[in-house]
């Protein structure tokens, strides 16, 4: 078995999904415009968000992160994934593997502080709203925002760093359609490594606990509304809640899935399915979860829609159109 070092290493192969013509096409049109539709929807929120001053909130504000932190986080491997599916050898250069694999990571770190954050936000909100604005001002919000960016670049650093100088054995094949941390832990030639051990360290900490945190937040959120004489009251905070909820349970359920659990049961095609899930379709639903569940966000995007129409129904853009 040949062996190398990371510092030998020029590029690995990334195998992905084995599909026919037809199949690699319907593949590739259907990633493509789902890749559109979540950076589109995003890029809406956040620009919603900052025109609208009634929604200059601490909830939005962290919702306007959130949705940034998406575009980052689908652009760290969809678009490989989309030039991959067209090509018949699949490489990365090594380099660009591990930078791939520290930014996929924090960016998956900074998500699970901000559900962290976005939850006791609504924590506050709700079961202490008179001291709300006392909590939860300007300074402490971009406090916890800048909180979540630097911890999560930090936090993958160790892993990382250890990646690109481990000795790595085998034909360099990687079965996934990005580099993810147990497909290259398949080449080390070592297990148990350092670098090992602290990624399954965070792992098993970072994702238990944030999720944790968030289901006690709720826990006592609920608590709260049950209290409450009003049914409108009960209604319009159980309304801000369920879009979170609802982001919570699609995103930790793939990752739970796929980190927080015994890789001897690992199957590498089941898991690149279910990568798929959380690298795609959780980017691409989250905009749209906080938008069609939030009264607000809906009639900002209603107002911002009529205004779209009334721009492009002025002469003088409709006779610049028909030029």
């Amino acid at each position: 078995m040949e062996r190398y070092n990371a510092t030998t290493v020029n590029e690995f192969v990334l195998l992905g999904f084995h599909f026919g013509l037809l199949q690699q096409t319907l593949f590739f049109m259907g990633l493509l415009f789902m890749y559109i539709l979540a950076i589109m929807s995003n890029i809406l929120i956040i620009a919603v968000v900052k025109e609208n001053y009634h929604l200059h909130k601490p909830m939005y504000f962290f919702l306007s992160n959130f949705s940034f932190l998406e575009i980052c986080y689908i652009t760290t491997t969809l678009p490989k994934i989309l030039t991959d599916s067209l090509r018949k050898k699949k490489t990365i250069s090594a380099a660009g593997c591990f930078v791939q694999f520290y930014f996929f990571f924090t960016f998956a770190a900074i998500e699970h502080f901000f559900l962290m954050i976005m939850a006791y936000d609504r924590y506050v909100a709700i079961c202490s709203p008179l001291r709300y604005t006392i909590i939860m001002t300007e300074k402490v919000c971009l406090r916890l925002a800048l909180g979540c960016w630097g911890m999560g670049a930090l936090v993958i650093l160790l892993p990382v760093i250890g990646l690109s100088r481990m000795s790595f054995c085998g034909s360099l094949e990687i079965d996934h359609i990005f580099c993810d941390f147990l497909p290259l832990m398949k080449f080390a030639c070592k297990r148990g490594s350092v670098t090992e051990n602290s990624f399954l360290f965070l792992a098993w900490f970072i994702v238990p606990s944030c999720f944790v945190f968030i289901m006690a937040s709720y826990g006592h959120i609920i608590t709260t509304v049950l209290k409450m004489s009003s049914t409108a009251g009960q209604s319009k905070a159980f309304s801000t809640c369920v879009s979170h909820l609802s982001v919570v349970f699609i995103f930790y359920g793939t990752v739970i899935f796929m980190y927080v659990r015994p890789s001897a049961g690992y199957s590498y095609y089941l898991e690149k399915e279910v990568s798929l899930c959380y690298i795609v379709v959780t980017p691409l639903l989250n905009p749209m979860i906080y938008s069609l569940r939030n009264n607000e966000m809906r009639e900002a995007l209603a107002k911002a829609a009529k205004k779209c129409k009334g721009l492009t129904g002025k002469p003088g853009i409709q006779s610049l159109a028909s030029q």
